[in-house]
């Protein structure tokens, strides 16, 4: 019986990571989980799975907890999320955060020597090196979460690197695939809220409509297979069901399928180097009529071709990449800031970075400072 550390617990990559440990109780143990400040939802996930310890990011919440809860030891703040990240008895970590608040626990764990689920690309997008240096110091394996990754993952399968031409990482192009860009200009963020196929949180949500997800995904791609930019695609296929593909120097391909379902790549992520059986419905192939597939429209969703540059110039320009984008996504949802302005606030940012090469968590969260400052600059300008 494995024993899971489940970090951002209440949120959707939590959830479903305990629907999956909900369905396979005689294989996983929850030994802790950690959230930002939904007690009502925690509450209900300490009833069921019983874990031994709790953390939980905001004050209010942490009081809450200790006046329900008398059999769990209760954690408190981005310390407590640390604490519970690198648990002696964990066998697996499920980094599943959201945003930039993950990665110190992501760190803990790795340096803890952790198998880290990676659900939280932001680690990788703001520290990939440092985060994979440490591993191999550590002796820590990362299994990517995301379904892109967890594909490629998959599909690579041991095969020598230097047989890999290209790996292509699919998109559903989001609410607003085929749009141009004066269509966007007034888009609310209701609209931007309604994901075709994947059912996230909100930030992930708009990041997919502007296609800024993706380019994350390219970065993580990066790091996690030792690849180049020029040999990481991008292809919108509508329908998710492949997850990308791997292509080889011989003109093949391998693609990894199935039904949109983060179950799938999380189950894999748990059972490792195992599988579980019927985690998620098998593809209805009298209804799949058609898999389409195009190239990115990088002109109307700019976010995509910012991301490749922020990889292309390294350093510290993927973090600043990931900070801006994050305080423009919440101007967005708030009202500040248009749909199509997300893009020109990162550039800005972006113009005004002189890149560095962090050898730090700590500096990397400096520059993350920096970042989110300079960016909330612009927006008020």
């Amino acid at each position: 019986m494995k024993k899971v550390v489940v970090l951002g617990s209440t949120g959707s990559i939590g959830q479903s990571t305990l629907e999956v440990i909900r369905q396979f109780p005689d294989k996983f143990e929850v030994v802790g989980i950690a959230a930002k400040s939904n007690v009502s939802l925690l509450l209900r996930q300490i009833k069921e799975f019983k874990p031994k310890y709790v953390a939980v990011y905001e004050k209010k919440a942490y009081e809450e907890l200790k006046k329900s809860v008398n059999s769990t030891e209760i954690l408190f703040g981005a310390e407590g999320i640390c604490e519970v990240a690198k648990l002696k008895e964990a066998d697996i970590v499920i980094s599943a955060v959201v945003g930039a608040a993950g990665l110190l626990p992501t760190f803990e764990a790795i340096k803890a020597g952790k198998l880290v689920g990676l659900a939280n690309k932001e680690s990788l997008v703001m520290a990939g090196q440092i985060i994979l240096s440490e591993s191999i110091k550590r002796g820590s394996k990362i299994i990517p979460i995301d379904s892109e990754h967890s594909a490629v993952f998959q599909c690579l399968n041991g095969w020598n690197i230097n047989f890999i031409k290209n790996i292509w990482l699919t998109a559903s192009g989001g609410p607003f695939r085929g749009k141009k860009l004066k269509e966007l200009k007034n888009v609310t963020p209701t609209e931007a809220l309604k994901h075709p196929k994947w059912k996230m949180g909100k930030r992930i949500t708009v990041d997919s409509a502007t296609l800024m997800n993706k380019g994350f995904e390219v970065i993580e791609a990066h790091f996690l297979f030792n690849l180049p930019a020029e040999k990481i695609g991008v292809l919108i296929h509508p329908q998710s069901i492949v997850h990308s593909l791997v292509e080889f120097i011989d003109g093949t391909y391998l693609a990894q399928m199935s039904i949109p379902d983060m179950k799938a790549p999380i189950a894999l992520a748990l059972a490792w180097p195992e599988r579980l059986p019927n985690v998620v419905p098998s593809i209805d192939w009298s209804t799949l009529k058609k898999l389409e597939f195009e190239l990115p429209d990088t002109k109307t969703f700019p976010c995509l071709e910012l991301a490749y540059e922020a990889l292309k110039v390294g350093g510290s320009m993927p973090t600043v990449l990931n900070a801006t984008d994050e305080v423009a996504v919440e101007a967005f949802l708030s009202g500040k800031l248009k749909f199509i302005e997300i893009s020109k606030i990162i550039r800005k940012v972006m113009d005004s970075h002189i890149p560095q090469e962090p050898s730090s968590v700590e500096e990397i969260l400096s520059i993350d400072r920096w970042a989110r400052k300079k960016a909330w600059e612009e927006i008020n300008r």
